[in-house]
């Protein structure tokens, strides 16, 4: 008869044993994961009762390291396009250049065959009458 006082005995121990399981838990989980550093943060958290002034703080940095590093991969890209656009007019300026070139040398080819061929003519009459 004196069962169903040791029955409800077991569940307290068995509750305050998954009480300490989970803690014990929570204690190992905290040397793992965090660094010695930030252990005495959490530490701290802990004992003032956790707040939240530590987390808002850490949230509000968090964002402004964030913004920073937005912008400043706005700039590089920027300057990154703009020298890409840079190199791309100066190899279409080049390109203009060289293209002049061949074409003014071409006109120039042509004009050196034209005076061949009535240097050739004049020197085929010329040793045809002597």
């Amino acid at each position: 008869m004196e069962r169903p006082s040791l029955e409800i005995n077991l569940p307290d121990t068995h509750e305050e044993g998954k009480l300490y399981v989970v803690d014990s838990l929570n204690n190992l989980n905290k040397l793992n994961v965090c660094p010695d550093e930030s252990q005495h943060s959490l530490d701290e958290e802990e004992n003032t009762g956790g707040t939240g002034e530590n987390m808002a703080g850490s949230n509000t940095r968090n964002q402004c390291l964030f913004f920073i590093t937005f912008i400043l991969t706005l700039i590089i890209s920027l300057a990154l396009v703009s020298f890409v656009i840079f190199l791309i007019i100066q190899t279409r300026n080049k390109m203009d250049q060289i293209s002049s070139r061949l074409l003014s040398e071409k006109k120039n080819i042509e004009e050196l065959k034209k005076i061949n061929n009535i240097l050739l003519k004049h020197l085929n009459q010329s040793g045809i009458k002597d």
